[in-house]
């Protein structure tokens, strides 16, 4: 072969149906994919995999909000909701009413 002018030879190790600048985009190839120390083909795995939790997660936060926006409306509207979560957690009564607590499950 010449390259500018030059005489090269093959190589011995390397074979016949191989070539230099194959030999050399494969080198490329690998040493983008796994020797580059941020975006390497194990990182980016790792990244997907974080992300795809990520995800999940903001799902479920997006179904608990959902799910307090529902009660907080609900709280708003009805009357006898409010009531019965007064009595039920703060332990209030109404006037010339008696509340008896006892600890029987």
């Amino acid at each position: 072969m010449n390259i500018f002018g030059k005489s090269f030879t093959r190589p011995k190790w390397l074979p016949k149906w191989l070539s230099v600048p194959l030999v050399l985009f494969v080198v490329f190839i690998v040493s983008l994919l796994f020797l580059n120390k941020e975006y390497n083909f194990m990182n980016i795995i790792k990244y997907k995999k974080e992300i795809k939790e990520l995800k999940a997660e903001i799902k479920a936060n997006e179904d608990s909000a959902l799910i307090y926006e529902k009660k907080i409306q609900e709280l708003n509207t009805d009357r006898a909701t409010q009531e019965r979560i007064v009595r039920e957690n703060y332990g209030m009564k109404r006037l010339n009413e008696e509340v008896y607590i006892t600890n029987i499950p």
